[in-house]
């Protein structure tokens, strides 16, 4: 028996033994990659214990020996930009890089507004993606991954791609442009790392030890590693699930499904696109809701490419045009924009059948979006009336076997996966495009991001490194009216880290879209972000931001407010006097206030308010006319001069 356990022992050894003796390199550390210029470059990897590890680079060798824990590092001398280069790394084997460039190096990291890639704006960017040319901008995408347990030593996925018609499609189109402007201007190969996940919250990008200051994230965290409770939680929504009530669309169960050219329809009613059935005379309906018309198309626009643009419909839809599926989105923040085949279309008369699920709030389709039919110059409107049918009501659940919890919003859940294997990747700076997931939360905002700085910055031992971030722009139903707004305190936290050294803050107030939380114009926030990197970066004497709120001084019946960032001077970018200033008495009762540039200063009146003492400017989800700039062109970040000290 024992002869034979000796036997099992020897083969599984022999089985192991490969992974122990051969160097292995991160999955940053490969072809194609950009290394941080002008700064001392960390390389690691693992092999087997005590190993030696020769790199040979830019003419130079380095030498490592592998620690007890397999694990092995060392430093390149820095290196001036440039390449493309080869490296070799020898051990027990011997792995060879090619197309290695020295450059800068950024994270870009976040949620949704951070994660767009070009694609998604591909319409409004078709000449800068036809054009994408750069071989030397280079992307490395993160795979999205979680785990509530603790931090990852790599990555499982991803490879370093250069900027071209195809590839570009791919990269963020915030970090895109970010760093066309630094390639342009400095002409050194820029690399940029990836990591962001739509929907997700700052804590769940933020180290254990980064949040240790707020309790209730901690004791959060410690539930999560229970590997028992996470699994009770997915047990219980199973059981809940495999209860609730079967539903069937009626669109399918019939003779004949109700896209079918052949299907005969009866008690259908009208109703309009855009808009959402629940204002047009649908009460309360969440499920599934089928629209069909048929559309005139001319001979012009049959056997050719097609484009189909529905705007945005909430939450998912299925397109069929004679019968056939065309295309098919599941949530609802992206563009539909379905190509039809070539041979679908037929002159005159076709049958566009659109099927609508909506999960919670109003369904149907966004306004003040782009509906039609597209070929060429010819276009086909989409807007109108159509006939609609319910296929399914959902039951309200009441909670039970929903969404409650999802892996990636948890605490530190993407951190440990998607942020925890680069910390040892030498960078220029950080780019951070989030806030949208915290929204209802900004006091606790204006804590948890200068602590996710701090904690990104310790990891990287490269001192108060640049964090450029991203303040919200414009989002959700205008208001004539001064009110309170969440996302106008979330904006206010985002300015509050700007206390923070080496730190600078795009506004983008006037780039939202009320309809849209994924706003088209991301080539300027890519912009404004380079602008700042090449104040807080690259040191350039320039006016890298808008103004800012200083100070304010009661004069009588008016209020003086001061700003920083004024650059050559404040103007409003329509020529007629500041909009979106409103003042307050003791009371608090905000109403619109006269305002007027002087000496580079606003002043702001009411002649009902005889004893002013406060002013808001831009204090809504999405204000109306935010017009107030420096002459460069920059907005002014929206503020308030009642805000209370952060406890």
């Amino acid at each position: 028996m024992n002869f034979f356990k000796t036997i099992a022992t020897c083969v599984v050894s022999l089985i192991a033994l490969p992974s122990f003796a051969q160097i292995r390199l991160p999955q940053l550390i490969r072809d194609s990659m950009v290394l941080q210029r002008d700064a001392k470059i960390n390389v690691w990897g693992w092999a087997s214990k005590g190993e030696k590890v020769i790199v040979k680079f830019n003419n130079k060798t380095y030498k490592a020996t592998t620690g007890n824990d397999g694990k092995w590092m060392l430093q390149l001398a820095p290196t001036k930009a440039g390449g493309p280069y080869m490296m070799e790394i020898t051990g027990k084997n011997k792995i060879t890089l090619h197309d290695i460039l020295i450059g800068d190096v950024w994270l870009c990291s976040g949620q949704s507004n951070m994660v767009h890639q070009m694609r998604l704006h591909s319409v409004r960017y078709a000449d800068e993606i036809t054009n994408a040319n750069y071989p030397e901008i280079r992307q490395f995408l993160i795979s999205t991954l979680t785990d509530l347990q603790g931090p990852h030593d790599d990555l499982t996925t991803g490879s370093w791609k250069s900027a071209n018609p195809e590839n570009v499609l791919d990269f963020s189109a915030v970090a895109y442009f970010f760093a066309k402007d630094l390639y342009e201007k400095y002409h050194v190969p820029i690399g940029l790392i990836n990591a962001s996940v739509g929907g997700t919250p700052i804590e769940a990008w933020t180290s254990e030890d980064g949040l240790k200051a707020f309790p209730s994230i901690s004791n959060t965290i410690e539930k999560n590693k229970d590997t028992a409770y996470i699994n009770s939680i997915a047990r219980r929504n199973l059981i809940a699930n495999a209860n609730m009530p079967k539903q069937e669309d009626k669109g399918f169960t019939g003779l004949m499904p109700w896209y079918d050219p052949a299907y005969v329809p009866k008690e259908w009613r009208t109703i309009n696109i855009p808009g959402y059935w629940e204002d047009q005379g649908v009460k309360d309906l969440d499920g599934v809701v089928w629209y069909r018309k048929e559309i005139d198309v001319p001979a012009s626009m049959t056997g050719k490419p097609v484009k189909v643009f529905l705007g945005r419909i909430v939450d998912a839809d299925f397109l069929y045009i004679n019968g056939t599926l065309v295309g098919n989105t599941t949530y609802q923040y992206p563009q539909r924009r379905y190509t039809v085949p070539v041979d679908l279309l037929k002159p005159g008369k076709n049958l566009f059948v659109i099927r609508v699920i909506n999960n919670s709030g109003k369904g149907g389709f966004v306004p003040d979006k782009p509906y039609c039919l597209i070929a060429g110059n010819d276009t086909v409107d989409l807007k109108g009336y159509w006939q609609y049918k319910v296929g399914e009501v959902f039951v309200p659940q009441n909670g039970v076997g929903g969404f409650g919890f999802v892996a990636q919003n948890q605490p530190t859940a993407l951190y440990n996966t998607m942020v925890a294997p680069l910390i040892n990747y030498t960078l220029k700076g950080m780019l951070w495009y989030q806030g949208e997931a915290n929204s209802s939360h900004g006091a606790e905002y204006a804590k948890l991001q200068p602590a996710m700085i701090a904690d990104w910055r310790s990891k990287w031992k490269e001192g108060n490194i640049p964090f450029l971030y991203v303040q919200l722009p414009g989002f959700m139903d205008y208001n004539y009216l001064p009110s309170e707004s969440q996302w106008a305190e979330l904006r206010e936290a985002q300015l509050q880290s700007l206390s923070v050294p080496n730190t600078a803050m795009a506004v983008a107030i006037d780039l939202g879209e009320w309809n849209d939380i994924h706003p088209d114009r991301k080539k300027d926030v890519g912009d404004r972000l380079a602008l700042a990197a090449e104040k807080i970066a690259y040191g350039e004497n320039i006016i890298y931001s808008g103004p800012i709120y200083q100070s304010s001084a009661i004069d009588g019946s008016k209020i003086i407010i001061s700003f920083s960032n004024t650059g050559s001077g404040l103007i409003t970018n329509d020529n007629e006097t500041p909009a979106e200033f409103a003042i307050a008495g003791d009371d608090k009762k905000f109403v619109w206030a006269n305002t007027k540039i002087e000496d580079d200063k606003v002043i702001v009146w009411n002649d009902a308010i005889a004893a002013p003492k406060y002013v808001r400017y831009a204090w809504e989800d999405d204000p109306v006319n935010p017009n107030l700039y420096n002459k460069e062109g920059l907005p002014a970040s929206p503020f308030r001069t009642d805000a209370a000290p952060i406890p």
